[in-house]
């Protein structure tokens, strides 16, 4: 059957069109600047309390076990106590959740940032934010900035080092998967191979034990390392931060995920807000100075 003209031209430019939808949505399209900004989905709608969380109407914060002094008290970082209790509920709130829709999980250090699908919405656990980490989570802009910082006993040979060379002869120590383990092998780069330990307080207790000559942590957990655990022990002096921008914590997010984004919003809200700087103020304020090792 031949069709009329005018059907027949009308056939013909619906095909065009069609042809052409096809290839706008085959042709490769431009790309974001994703590279600076937090990884993740940028398109998600941060709607207050309405999130794509693990659990509908709940937002699940992870750390490990157990949870260290100044980032959290007593061993509990649902009472809102400590530097990391009060961040993390500070970022639910500006979420939308309030304290009773929060639920905390149990997740080991290293088992946050590997590679896997994860059971919480992000995790909070002085994880340092780094580009090999990158490649299997999404992470948060930074809600603290920190220094690597050494601790030995008083009165040892480690105690009286002034600088990274005073180090290199010594048996160093840190928890495994941390960039506190990165700086011995990388920085000060010992003629001795580091210790590497499970656990923040296996180290400590090697350091007692006389194990290790030092110890290498974060700078606030050497403050309260040194005051509270092992009065006996003294922080060294902290190290530089390496590169152009200093190393920083941020939240732990699975690769990809539709929050990461909305937790990144709200983290820089609270840094703009000085509610960052309050909670490091009142939490973390013993962490203010230690001699420089270069």
């Amino acid at each position: 059957m031949h069709l009329a003209p005018r059907v027949l031209r009308r056939a013909v430019a619906a095909a065009t069109i069609a042809l052409l939808a096809t290839a706008v949505g085959c042709a490769p399209q431009p790309e974001d600047k994703a590279s600076d900004k937090a990884s993740g989905s940028t398109g998600t709608t941060c709607a207050k309390g309405k999130l794509a969380t693990q659990t509908s109407g709940k937002l699940t914060i992870a750390t490990d076990e157990p949870a260290y002094e100044p980032w959290f008290e007593d061993d509990k970082p649902a009472n809102g106590k400590g530097f990391e209790s009060a961040v993390a509920y500070a970022v639910a709130k500006q979420l939308g959740y309030d304290k009773s829709a929060v639920v905390w999980q149990s997740v080991p250090f290293n088992k946050a940032f590997a590679p896997g699908v994860k059971t919480f919405d992000f995790d909070i656990n002085q994880v340092s934010i780094s580009t090999e980490r990158k490649k299997a989570v999404d992470f948060s802009s930074g809600y603290y900035d920190v220094r690597q910082a050494v601790i030995a006993l008083k009165g040892s040979k480690a105690a009286k080092a002034t600088g990274i060379a005073g180090l290199k002869g010594l048996k160093l120590g840190a928890q495994v998967g941390t960039t506190s383990l990165n700086y011995i092998s990388d920085v000060v780069k010992p003629t001795q191979q580091e210790a590497a330990f499970s656990k923040n307080d296996q180290a400590v207790s090697a350091l007692k034990n006389g194990q290790v000559d030092a110890i290498v942590v974060d700078l606030p957990t050497a403050f309260y390392i040194t005051s509270a655990e092992v009065t006996n022990a003294k922080i060294v002096g902290q190290f530089e931060n390496q590169g152009g921008t200093p190393e920083q914590f941020g939240l732990v997010l699975d690769k990809g995920s539709d929050l990461t984004s909305c937790v990144t919003s709200a983290v820089d809200a609270l840094r703009k807000d000085g509610t960052l700087a309050a909670l490091e103020k009142q939490w973390l304020s013993d962490a203010v100075d230690a001699p420089v090792l270069k």
